[in-house]
């Protein structure tokens, strides 16, 4: 009986063994064909989506005007080349006319030159005939297109997969307008690089994704032919997943165990392996949850929010109630990361989370889009004013104050919205629509919410050629210092002046501080303004041995971490005295910057560099703050001295300001002084120096320099700023 029970345990086990291999193999050849399916997919809704950025550039009332009806090549360079190129990332673009010719054509922000267009024309040709009807035989190459010429569409388009200079690229192509004689083509190259690769790989989890040669690939790597008409296009290599290999591997020890005893050894098997489907069944939700949240905060990505948003799109304009998006752009997040460390970042994001969380209702989906980003979409739409309310409540619970790590961080909200209805656009558009509306809230202010309308896009594009314009006046000197005086408590001589910055454009004139200073801000061109002021008022100011240079520094300048290195190298540059210096810095940039700023200012006094507080009063200011940092002076804002003739509240507290100045040790400085009875009042009060209209209005050097050798022809006068300017 022995040898029959053996012989009956031996083939168990065999079977078994055959079982698992079988079953491992199996599960392999699943996971490489669910792989390639996978890959598949990405690249066609890689393509799907560069076919959709340049339809929605083709097909925009501005495109038909600019392009099909007179072909204006500076909108186009302006509008195309930015949406498509820098926005959306193309690496090539051209445009031909109604007869095929080629009217525009640009590479990596750059016009192309003529080997590339020679290279180029016949390459592009065969899509370009099939936009035009000419000819059909690459029907089955169209492995994108939206719509067909044979099903009589009036916005022909289509995108296709192939081989241009050598690599694997997508070529997408769609008609301005109407699919008639007098349309022009819009054509955009998009290669499958390595970053491309890197963001499919990101996305669908594929180890070591990679594009080959003919050479042969490491073993047990997948490869994955991608063809077109004409033979191969690329090829890449993978490697893939093996759940096989881990059942062999933990299933095998367990077989030895089964000599003991065959009944066990399958008992404990059969649980084994349902175990082991439960975990890989796991894993699976596990990834797609992975895949479409994100894993910081738990909220749904940009993916899952890009579904979502085309499918509610869909329900509009089948019926449903109009709807809202609602992108949310977090102020000064990019501070808090730089200085106090990415973990507190975190952090606050999940802080931000929980708040968005209990602010909106239970049917409306808040997502994550990335960095400080994050996106709404809510059936509250139709009505402004319930939009704007929202918005309010979303960027109230926003800006209350924050306690992490023992730290109190206070940031802002912006907030674009965009309006879903039955005549809207793509998702594409949509999001283009409150980004713009979100651009236009950072310019107001920030701390707001605007709603999309069609004059942003015409206001879009005229800040950014103010821009581009401002950029220009930078680096080629044509900007302008004016200098404000300051003088002694008497308003008898000058003891310093305040450098002011001013814009003479070209074609518009004037262009108002205020308007050109947010711009420089927003775009990051403030740091090189604010060198550019100071080194050229280092530079005039060596005329006046005897009178203080004051400066305004942004916060965007002072917390960068190079500040101090750039201050000095200045004075050294235009051997300046640093005693003569004031750095004037407003109370935001102490804000969840405390330790890093005092450092910087203890470093700018240890230059000689004196330090003001500009606009006291009008901020968070503290106790504490003016304690901890060696501030030299303050500066009463103008609106307590404007307002001390008429309101005994403002009297008193420019009192209280200028006895905690000389409590502290600090010389007190008065803007904005237009009268005499204000002059009165001040220096009674004790302030130290003035500075406003009634002593000067801001002028050149030149002036200055007039002014410091006439000093007897000076006469206060009772002029308002409004007035004088």
């Amino acid at each position: 009986m022995v040898v029959p029970i053996g012989v009956i345990v031996a083939v168990a086990i065999v079977c078994i063994v055959v079982a698992v291999l079988s079953s491992a193999q199996r599960a392999d050849v699943v996971a490489v064909d669910h792989e390639r399916e996978m890959f598949t997919r990405a690249l066609t809704n890689y393509g799907d989506r560069v076919l959709r950025e340049v339809e929605s550039v083709a097909s925009s009332e501005s495109a038909i005007e600019n392009i099909r009806t007179s072909f204006d090549p500076e909108w186009v360079k302006l509008r195309v080349g930015t949406w498509l190129e820098t926005y959306f990332d193309h690496d090539c673009i051209v445009i031909f006319d109604r007869n095929d010719r080629l009217i525009y054509s640009e590479v990596s922000h750059r016009p192309a030159d003529s080997k590339w267009l020679a290279t180029a024309r016949p390459e592009l040709a065969p899509i370009l005939d099939y936009i035009r009807g000419r000819d059909l035989s690459l029907r089955d190459a169209i492995r994108l297109s939206h719509l067909s010429l044979a099903e009589g569409t009036t916005h022909p388009q289509a995108a296709i997969i192939g081989r241009l200079f050598g690599r694997p690229a997508v070529v997408a192509a769609a008609t301005v307008g109407t699919a008639d004689n007098a349309a022009p083509v819009i054509m955009s190259v998009k290669f499958i690089d390595d970053t491309t690769l890197t963001s499919i790989a990101a996305q669908l989890r594929l180890s070591n994704l990679r594009q080959i040669s003919q050479d042969p690939v490491p073993n047990g790597d997948l490869t994955y032919n991608l063809n077109g008409p004409s033979g191969s296009i690329a090829r890449f290599a993978w490697t893939p997943k093996q759940p096989g290999a881990e059942i062999v591997h933990n299933v095998v020890p367990f077989i030895a165990v089964a000599l003991t005893g065959f009944a066990l050894l399958a008992a404990f098997v059969v649980r084994y392996m349902r175990r082991t489907a439960a975990a890989i069944a796991a894993g699976e939700s596990r990834l797609r949850h992975l895949a479409m949240h994100d894993p910081l905060c738990g909220l749904p990505n940009r993916i899952f929010f890009s579904e979502r948003l085309e499918a509610v799109i869909e329900e509009v304009r089948a019926g449903s109630a109009p709807a809202a998006v609602f992108y949310i752009d977090l102020d000064h997040f990019k501070d808090v990361n730089d200085t106090l460390g990415h973990h507190v970042g975190d952090e606050l994001i999940r802080n931000v989370t929980l708040r968005l969380s209990h602010t909106l209702r239970g049917g409306d989906l808040v997502a994550r889009l990335g960095g400080d980003e994050f996106a709404v979409i809510s059936s509250i739409a139709g009505d402004s004013d319930a939009m704007t309310g929202l918005a309010q409540r979303i960027i109230s619970a926003i800006c209350a104050p924050y306690f992490i790590s023992g730290q109190n961080i206070i940031i802002g909200a912006s907030i674009g919205i965009a309006v879903i209805d039955k005549n809207c656009g793509t998702a594409t558009d949509i999001m283009r629509y409150a980004d713009m509306a979100l651009y236009r809230a950072k310019n107001e202010g920030r701390n707001r919410a605007c709603i999309y309308d069609a004059a942003m896009d015409a206001d879009l594009l005229t800040r950014k050629l103010l821009e581009a314009d401002l950029r220009e006046a930078i680096e080629k000197d044509q900007l302008q210092l004016l200098y404000q005086p300051i003088v002694n408590k008497s308003g008898e001589s000058v003891v310093g002046v305040e450098a002011l910055c001013r814009w003479t454009h070209p074609t518009r004139g004037e262009i108002p501080p205020t308007e050109f200073i947010a711009i420089a801000e927003h775009s990051g061109l403030i740091i090189d303004l604010g060198n550019w002021v100071l080194r050229r008022a280092c530079i005039e100011a060596k005329a006046w041995p005897e009178l203080t240079i004051a400066v305004n520094v942004s916060s965007l300048q002072f917390r960068r971490t190079d500040f101090v290195e750039v201050v000095e190298r200045i004075l050294k540059e235009t051997e300046f005295d640093p005693t003569r210096l004031e750095l004037e810095l407003t109370e935001s940039v102490l804000l969840g910057n405390v330790d890093s700023a005092e450092d910087a200012m203890l470093r700018l006094k240890a230059l000689g560099v004196r330090l003001a507080l500009d606009d006291f009063g009008t901020g968070y200011s503290s106790l504490l703050y003016l304690r901890r940092f060696p501030f030299d002076k303050l500066k009463i804002d103008r609106s307590f001295v404007r307002s001390i003739e008429k309101a005994a509240d403002a009297a008193a507290i420019v009192h209280a300001i200028v006895s905690l100045g000389r409590g502290l040790g600090m010389k007190v400085t008065a803007e904005g002084v237009e009268t005499a009875d204000q002059q009165l009042f001040l220096r009674a009060a004790g302030v130290h120096s003035m500075q406003g209209f009634r002593f000067g209005r801001p002028v050149t050097a030149a002036e200055v320099s007039a002014r410091l050798h006439s000093p007897t022809t000076f006469k206060p006068s009772d002029v308002p700023e409004a007035l004088a300017s």
